[in-house]
């Protein structure tokens, strides 16, 4: 079976020449969970960010069989859904209805179907009745849940997902915990946050300065104290 994400000899340097990733090589299978960790500055959100084409190095990256170029970018967004740390940097429409319609609107779709579709992206994420909501009167976690519902309703294959539990209460990260478990796509996960890594995904790669230093079973990596203190996580 071939990967649904496959990187190649990935480098990427920010413009003022500091590099931000060093010859990443990755390959994810479809259904796959598999949680990015590091220090801060260690590269995870950089490299989500070139899953769909917003950041752009030098290498190769594939998508499907689809190879991240010009020509093939917009079948690539459909594919993997970006839901940034912050939710409202994705949120900007009066109704929470408009928020999760954005995506099919674009696509192309008939009214019926954006209608169709947003009713099933937000009873994929338990906001049913949250169609008519202000996107920015609800609590941060139903943001962020209205955030991957967004995402949700253009049917992606692959969730690129940064810091999904960052300013998140306790009760808040325990329903999103609870989604993501049951959302069948392949995820990609930046994150901090070690409890959710070793409950949500099976794989971890542990990202430094750039660079791949790990790339094994969760239960491995997270129960090496020495490595995870090595690379700042502990």
């Amino acid at each position: 079976m071939d990967p649904i994400i496959e990187i190649r000899n990935l480098s990427y340097s920010y413009p003022d020449g500091t590099p931000a990733l060093v010859d990443i090589n990755l390959q994810v299978m479809e259904g796959e969970k598999i949680a990015l960790v590091g220090a801060n500055g260690a590269g995870k959100s950089t490299l989500l960010l070139h899953l769909n084409g917003i950041f752009t190095g030098s290498g190769k990256i594939s998508i499907a069989g689809l190879e991240l170029e010009k020509k093939n970018l917009a079948r690539i967004r459909a594919l993997v859904g970006l839901i940034f740390q912050d939710p409202e940097d994705q949120l900007f429409s009066p109704t929470v209805f408009e928020d999760v319609a954005y995506g099919p609107i674009y696509q192309g779709f008939d009214a019926k179907e954006v209608s169709a579709k947003v009713q099933q992206a937000l009873h994929a994420v338990e906001l049913d009745s949250y169609a008519q909501r202000n996107s920015f009167h609800i609590s941060g976690g139903e943001k962020k849940r209205v955030a991957i519902a967004s995402v949700l309703s253009m049917m992606p294959r692959i969730l690129a997902i940064d810091e999904p539990t960052s300013g998140l209460d306790p009760r808040s990260r325990r329903e999103l915990l609870s989604l993501l478990q049951e959302l069948p796509q392949t995820m990609v996960i930046a994150t901090h946050d070690l409890a959710l890594v070793n409950t949500l995904a099976p794989r971890t790669v542990l990202l430094d300065h750039g660079k791949i230093v790990a790339d094994g079973s969760t239960a491995d990596i997270l129960g090496d104290e020495k490595l995870l203190m090595e690379h700042g996580l502990l």
